[in-house]
């Protein structure tokens, strides 16, 4: 009995197809049911004929299918016809109605179908995506533990190399240790979401603390939108690193953020780092800057001052994404 069940809730949930003989004894119910509702409203109005069959083609091709579902509307109208409850006798009217009772029937039997073929395609759309993401989730992994891996293996192999230069290595090491430890923050915010301030020490820290500056209150920021910000802030860092502040001995960062209703604003300023004398063309890095909070109806401006680069970043705080 519990097997026969779980068969007709899957059946009725569109998860599965019920077996044959399953859908025959669902549409023999409803036609029994239909009968019995037709039999009650005899005593009331007695040319009811077709009417509580519609109910019977409807619930019976949704479960069943199309077969069922014209199977049950011929012989609801067979029915309508044969099986009296009073003292009519089948005239022309009552094939009249017969014929608009099939019309309508079909008409129904179509729409139901139409919305069986839509859901299973969803249904189908729906297991590939779940599928796909599996797959992306288990690239992703994998390819963190190999970048872990590769790290580990520089610290050794450059522990090993400066063995003899403690100064260097010195300088090294706290480096290394906070790349990978940006790396296990990232993949943790991907689950969890994290705080804007520990997302920016991770993401500046390989720099040196004495190197930037952090203003702003603490914010929890939802996955999706802080693994966004800590791709915009790498790439910022990196440039900074290259070309900007973090290149220069003297050159400083400041980086602000405030929050005004559902909207947030970060602020990026570096001084004391090289003059930019030219602006090559916009690479992948600055189309990222530009493109990348566009989900969060956000937008990014960067500007190429004196002083030095100056990035202002603007999107909404999403709840729980």
């Amino acid at each position: 009995m519990g097997k026969l069940i779980a068969e007709f809730r899957k059946g009725w949930q569109g998860v599965a197809p019920p077996s044959l003989g399953l859908s025959i004894a669902f549409a023999v119910a409803c036609l029994l049911v239909a009968t019995l509702a037709r039999w009650g409203l005899a005593h009331v109005r007695p040319d009811v004929y077709f009417t509580p069959y519609f109910p019977a083609v409807f619930f019976a091709a949704a479960f069943g299918g199309i077969r069922i579902g014209v199977v049950t509307a011929l012989v609801g109208g067979v029915l309508g016809v044969v099986v009296n409850f009073g003292d009519a006798f089948a005239d022309r009217a009552r094939f009249a109605l017969l014929t608009l009772y099939w019309g309508v029937s079909a008409l129904t039997i179509w729409g139901v179908e139409h919305y069986r073929t839509m859901l299973a395609e969803q249904r189908r759309i729906s297991r590939r995506l779940i599928e796909e993401e599996d797959y992306r989730k288990i690239l992703v992994d994998e390819l963190q533990h190999r970048l872990k891996n590769k790290l580990s293996t520089v610290h050794a192999v450059l522990h090993q190399v400066l063995h003899d230069q403690p100064q260097v290595w010195a300088r090294i090491d706290p480096r290394l240790r906070s790349l990978a430890a940006t790396d296990d923050l990232i993949s943790r915010i991907d689950k969890a979401g994290c705080d804007i301030r520990d997302l920016l020490i991770s993401e500046l820290g390989p720099y040196g603390h004495v190197r930037f500056t952090l203003n702003g209150d603490r914010l929890f920021l939802a996955p999706k939108l802080a693994v966004t910000l800590s791709l915009m802030f790498h790439e910022l860092a990196t440039n900074a690193g290259k070309y900007g502040a973090f290149s220069s001995p003297r050159g400083l960062l400041q980086v602000s953020w405030t929050v005004s209703d559902d909207r947030l604003t970060v602020t990026w300023d570096e001084t004391g780092g090289p003059s930019i004398d030219k602006i090559s063309e916009p690479g992948f890095g600055t189309n990222l800057l530009k493109s990348a909070l566009s989900a969060f109806d956000g937008k990014t401006e960067v500007s190429y001052l004196k002083t030095g680069l100056h990035c202002i970043m603007q999107c909404r705080i999403p709840k729980n994404e």
